[in-house]
């Protein structure tokens, strides 16, 4: 039986959920399994216009230093990009050239395309949707209200140190993924592409719609935040409130945040936890919480740090900081609400997770006043 047809008789067995939805889902999994825009030309360019020549420079120019900036290991190096990229825009801007909605959703369709190529390379459950998702919540995590420093704005974590902070482990993977796509469509922001494959593979994975909208800089390393800003998954309740607290999200929020672990496995080589969370790593539901209330868990005993798994099966795992919400009654009853249900549990994590990517973006580099539903590949 091929990837795909498994992936999806898990995703029918193991979910329930709307009619719309679950055609959608099943449509997509029976097909696959397992920084601002460039606007084509409509035509031939008038007799003596540059606008076009002055675009062509300006890709040009954008793409030579990406990919440059990208094979060198020095933040000189993608500083350098930087600058050159923000001349190009410069050009973008004097030849009057305007992204569309349409452009940023043939990178979004793009994106997809290359999510799913996860599973011909045999890369952990047939996706890289949760790699990616990790990416754009660790790039946008960082925030600080008080300061108003981090967030998704700069994508430092392109440079070091923050590429190499702990709570980074990995996601090189996730953004050697998506450096091809930058360099397909290079007029687009790292920060814009980075949020805009969180969406992507929430929404392709079966999850909700997230409002999302471009309008992020790529910054220099001078911008990189300090390490310790994300959470520690070994610690507590008092550090998980801390930690979200100062990016300015609240309990309910907090939970919902979390729910994001039904995508996705830890690996020991990274993080040093192992193991998924839920038995449907590539599908967006709300099983996250139904076993964490419901499961017995249980510490497990081996070498690596602590953790918790499921007492049945010994093939799940919490983390610390995910037992947690249990155990703290102002988290606990958004834990049961969203339990019981996942509709309300989607709605809320769209808020949230549309709330997060935009952390530390400054209102007026957005280009539309209110953020935009990007269209799944099977509605396009």
């Amino acid at each position: 039986m091929s990837f795909a047809a498994l992936r999806a008789s898990a995703r029918r067995v193991n979910v329930v959920a709307s009619s719309a939805r679950g055609s959608r889902v099943a449509l997509r999994n029976s097909a696959f399994r397992k920084y601002s825009t460039e606007v084509p030309p409509s035509g031939p360019a008038p007799k003596g216009s540059n606008k076009l020549l002055i675009g062509g420079i300006a890709a040009a120019a954008v793409g030579g230093a990406a990919f440059w900036v990208y094979a060198s290991n020095s933040s000189s190096a993608k500083e350098a990009g930087t600058a050159l990229k923000s001349g190009a825009q410069a050009a973008k801007v004097a030849a009057n050239y305007v992204p569309t909605k349409e452009d940023y959703q043939k990178v979004y369709n793009r994106i997809a395309e290359v999510l799913d190529s996860a599973a011909d390379k045999e890369y952990d459950d047939g996706s890289y949707g949760p790699v990616v998702v990790r990416l754009a919540w660790h790039s946008s995590g960082t925030y600080d209200k008080e300061t108003n420093t981090g967030g998704s704005n700069y994508a430092t974590m392109r440079f070091e140190p923050e590429a190499t902070h702990g709570a980074n482990a990995g996601l090189k993977v996730a953004r050697d993924v998506l450096e091809p796509i930058k360099q397909e469509f290079p007029w687009i922001s790292y920060g814009d592409l980075w949020t805009l494959a969180g969406v992507t593979a929430i929404q392709e994975l079966g999850g909700p719609k997230i409002p999302w909208r471009p309008g992020r800089i790529d910054g220099f390393a001078a911008q990189c935040t300090p390490d310790g800003r994300l959470p520690d998954a070994s610690q507590g309740a008092d550090h998980v409130r801390n930690i979200f607290y100062r990016m300015g999200f609240n309990d309910q929020e907090i939970v919902a945040l979390i729910g994001a672990h039904a995508l996705g496995r830890c690996h020991s080589d990274r993080s040093g936890f192992e193991g998924p969370w839920t038995f449907s790593p590539t599908s967006v539901t709300n099983e996250f919480y139904k076993l964490l209330l419901n499961e017995k868990w249980v510490w497990k005993k081996w070498n690596g740090p602590k953790q918790l798994e499921d007492k049945t099966t010994h093939s799940l795992m919490m983390l610390p900081t995910d037992y947690v919400l249990t155990q703290d009654k102002s988290f606990k009853k958004w834990v049961k609400a969203y339990a019981d249900s996942e509709d309300l549990w989607f709605k809320d994590f769209s808020a949230a997770v549309s709330r997060l990517f935009e952390l530390g973006v400054p209102t007026q580099q957005f280009v539309a006043s209110e953020p935009w539903i990007m269209k799944n590949t099977d509605e396009n």
